[in-house]
């Protein structure tokens, strides 16, 4: 998958290509229209529960933790199986016992509100453009199914400004299993450490982009805590807004 070409000028930039995640990244999670407190609501109502907003709160938080903590060791899993999980462990939480239709039906509820309601940062257009222009190949390489990243690409305009996307569906990997990278790395037709790899979480974009030699770049969100220290490799740079990319990259 990739985009149409563009007019490039390259310059003395030591990078020759950099990958993007999506979620996080590109677009923040921290937009109204992405919350899932209807679907939650109108799961449980289908069960006949009542629970206050709290409950169904922390009810959805311990079974999403729950549910990560069991898919994200896999090397590679469908992101709608993980959806799936998550919703049957909310509502067994709740006392619920839900059929396979009700699951499916949240899974595709949170589908269309990701889809109708998401928003690319506000410099991200310009820094594809500008890394672009100055000859990188950019691309995003994401942990989701195709049947989110492929919309979510066509309706926010990417596909003409990128040179490819990569679904860890269409990978059959999931960051940070080494498959996923190098299945984009491919597509770049460059070495890992000539990239630059830009994301949101340490877990599965720094730690999996630095494994390859790659530069990392962690992107937060402002006013955001500072990341807990772990055993996990820190990230090459930090940044609040993806503009400061450009910097990094030599570009600006």
């Amino acid at each position: 998958m990739g985009g149409d070409d563009v007019v490039s000028s390259r310059t003395a930039c030591e990078f020759e290509a950099a990958f993007f995640d999506f979620g996080g990244t590109l677009y923040s999670y921290q937009i109204p229209g992405l919350s899932l407190r209807y679907v939650l609501q109108e799961a449980i109502g289908r069960l006949g529960i009542d629970a206050s907003r709290q409950e169904l709160r922390d009810a959805y938080l311990l079974a999403s933790r729950a549910a990560n903590l069991e898919f994200a060791p896999r090397p590679y899993y469908l992101h709608r199986e993980l959806f799936e999980d998550t919703y049957r462990r909310f509502a067994e939480a709740l006392g619920g016992k839900p059929e396979l239709e009700l699951l499916r039906w949240c899974c595709e509820q949170q589908r269309q509100r990701v889809l109708e309601n998401f928003e690319l940062r506000p410099d991200c257009v310009d820094t594809i453009e500008t890394l672009r222009g100055a000859g990188l190949h950019v691309s995003i390489v994401s942990n989701i199914d195709d049947d989110y990243l492929d919309p979510m690409v066509e309706r926010a305009g990417l596909d003409r400004l990128l040179d490819a996307w990569t679904s860890s569906e269409e990978a059959g990997s999931c960051k940070p299993d080494p498959k996923i990278f190098h299945h984009a790395l491919a597509k770049a037709g460059c070495e890992a450490g000539s990239v630059l790899f830009i994301g949101d979480s340490i877990e599965a974009d720094v730690a999996g982009g630095r494994t390859l030699g790659m530069t990392t770049v962690l992107i937060r969100e402002a006013g955001s805590p500072a990341f807990p220290a772990s055993s996990l490799p820190e990230p090459h740079h930090v940044i609040e807004n993806l503009g400061e990319v450009l910097r990094i990259a030599g570009v600006s």
